[in-house]
């Protein structure tokens, strides 16, 4: 590092946030940590963000605001990060809040690890709204592995790294190829290229960021964060990182998610096995592809299994069955 107090860079990507911009910068404002510079890129806002960002940039120099040159979230975080100049690096959510000390945490766990690493925070939903369960578990299984830093553990199953609470040093991000690819969903991308670049996450115990649900977040109406875009991003990484190609592979599900996989293998020509447990789908051809019983797994030697059954039940039985490394959990 350059310097005993290296500087953070918040990037954050902005669009219709009026609403909630103004909770969001105090927020930032209020921070224990005080040498940061805030990017904000305004995405073809069509509401009153402009000039709510606009005040907030007159009433601090560390805020920089600029127009998208593009189009969309990926758009917004490469100009955001390229008029950048922080050797320490995280993003934020125009919706969300931070913690007081979010940024001070996230520093000295990083600095104090070094090169290599990614610090990260416990989060916690909240809404103007009923949350809903799958956010509240979420949150939970989130937030069991933060605590013991083991969130690669379970990377194929969901965004192990939440989008707007990690810290990273410039020079990891770069080598990671941060914000160069141009697939969605783009923060469970990153967090591939975390993984895949060895970054080491640091445990932390605390909830340093308040992530907002609300009817119209991106995640709840853009298209690019569809479950077809998170399955096509798990199997693309799986090939890349953790496909054992000696060793025999198996798809075991047979409803919605274990088709979109398989015909992603098929296409990918990659080849595999399709199993299930439902004698009325067992024997059968779907997309030529014939469907085996699950019982044959015990005759295949060291096989790879990627399982798509959505069923916690299930899926725990599956577990002490296969061993943990035997299984790679999709759902």
């Amino acid at each position: 590092m350059n310097s005993d107090n290296p500087r953070i860079s918040i990037l954050i990507p902005c669009k219709n946030a009026e609403q909630f911009l103004k909770e969001c910068f105090t927020s930032i404002l209020a921070q224990t940590e005080s040498n940061w510079e805030l990017i904000v890129v305004n995405d073809g806002s069509t509401d009153d963000s402009k000039v709510i960002l606009d005040q907030f940039a007159q009433a601090d120099e560390r805020i920089l605001i600029l127009e998208n040159n593009g189009s969309g979230i990926i758009d917004a975080l490469r100009l955001a990060y390229s008029k950048s100049s922080g050797e320490l690096v995280t993003r934020m959510d125009a919706d969300d809040i931070m913690a007081p000390n979010k940024l001070e945490i996230l520093k000295r766990n990083l600095i104090k690890s070094g090169l290599g690493h990614v610090a990260v925070g416990q989060v916690k939903y909240f809404s103007d709204e009923e949350l809903k369960d799958g956010y509240r578990y979420y949150e939970s299984w989130l937030n069991r592995l933060t605590a013991t830093g083991t969130n690669y553990s379970d990377i194929f199953r969901e965004c192990v790294i939440p989008s707007p609470c990690w810290m990273v040093f410039r020079e990891d991000l770069d080598r990671c190829g941060a914000f160069e690819s141009d697939q969605y969903p783009e923060d469970y991308d990153l967090t591939f290229r975390f993984f895949g670049n060895g970054l080491k996450v640091i445990l932390c115990s605390e909830i340093i960021h308040y992530w907002r649900d609300h009817s119209s977040r991106s995640s709840r109406n853009d298209p690019n964060y569809a479950d077809n875009r998170f399955l096509d991003l798990k199997l693309k990484w799986f090939l890349r990182l953790s496909h054992d190609s000696s060793r025999p592979l198996v798809v075991w599900g047979a409803a919605s998610k274990g088709k979109m996989l398989s015909k992603g293998l098929l296409e990918a020509g990659v080849d595999f096995r399709w199993m299930c447990n439902n004698p009325n789908k067992i024997n059968k051809h779907v997309y030529g592809k014939l469907m085996e019983n699950v019982a044959g797994i015990k005759q295949l030697e060291n096989p790879q299994v990627i399982v798509a059954v959505a069923n916690k039940d299930e899926q725990a039985e599956i577990r002490e069955q296969l061993g943990a490394d035997e299984a790679f959990f999709f759902c």
